[in-house]
């Protein structure tokens, strides 16, 4: 049976007190894009009743990029990676491996249940980055190389189109599927069978500059979603069976 994991690595921009000298002056950064996935949380909550299980963090990704592997260079960031080795160890204590530890280890507890875990880690994405206008809507992120992932975003994006034909959907946009993320790092633990790693991405010009159409666009990648999870769980309960 396939089981769906929802997370939101980025839907807040709080700092631990401890670390809140480190921010003084760093408001701008930390209501831009850089410190949060604007509009991602309410998204996240959205969509967490089809979800059977969901993860959240809303400490802000200034302190440490939860979606970031260990040897990434922006796994601190420019406020952070100046600290002592020492207090970096110490976050990545509290905040890195908790999370992400909590996510694999839920992925493995049903995958050796027998479960198939379809995981979408939703995001959002500045309209303009660098001088460059992402042109797209929605993004889904996956592997090519895994036929489940690409199967299931081709159906989702059938789907987004039968709620809204003028939402521009692209694969692998405005980031590559195969870039450092947690979906990638969770793909070298499980086979294309046991885990399915799915970034939703959504630009945040919906959230700051078009609020008539975020609930819509809401909606839309509900009703979207849950169209998708209908079509394939059947599909991959059989699989399992045969």
């Amino acid at each position: 049976m396939l089981k769906l994991l929802l997370t939101c690595e980025h839907s807040g921009n709080q700092v631990p007190a401890v670390y809140s000298s480190f921010f003084e002056g760093k408001e701008s950064q930390l209501y831009s894009h850089e410190g949060y996935d604007i509009g991602a949380l309410e998204l996240f909550r959205e969509l967490e009743p089809l979800a059977d299980k969901t993860f959240h963090s809303e400490t802000t990704r200034l302190l440490v990029e939860l979606n970031r592997s260990l040897h990434h260079a922006k796994l601190f960031s420019d406020i952070t990676k100046q600290l002592h080795d020492d207090d970096k160890a110490i976050i990545l204590k509290e905040y890195y491996f908790p999370y992400r530890e909590q996510v694999e280890h839920f992925i493995h507890d049903f995958v050796m249940a027998g479960r198939q875990v379809l995981h979408v880690s939703v995001h959002s994405f500045t309209p303009e980055l660098n001088g460059e206008i992402r042109e797209t809507d929605i993004g889904l992120l996956y592997d090519p190389k895994r036929k489940l992932e690409q199967t299931i975003c081709r159906r989702w994006k059938q789907e987004f189109q039968n709620e809204d034909n003028d939402l521009m959907v692209r694969f692998n946009y405005p980031y590559l599927g195969i870039a450092d993320g947690f979906p990638t790092y969770l793909r070298r633990k499980f086979t294309d069978e046991q885990y399915i790693g799915v970034e939703l991405e959504v630009n945040q010009k919906f959230y700051t500059e078009k609020k008539e159409r975020w609930e819509h666009i809401n909606q839309a990648i509900y009703s979207s979603l849950q169209n998708t999870l209908s079509h394939f769980r059947p599909e991959l309960t059989e699989e399992e069976e045969l």
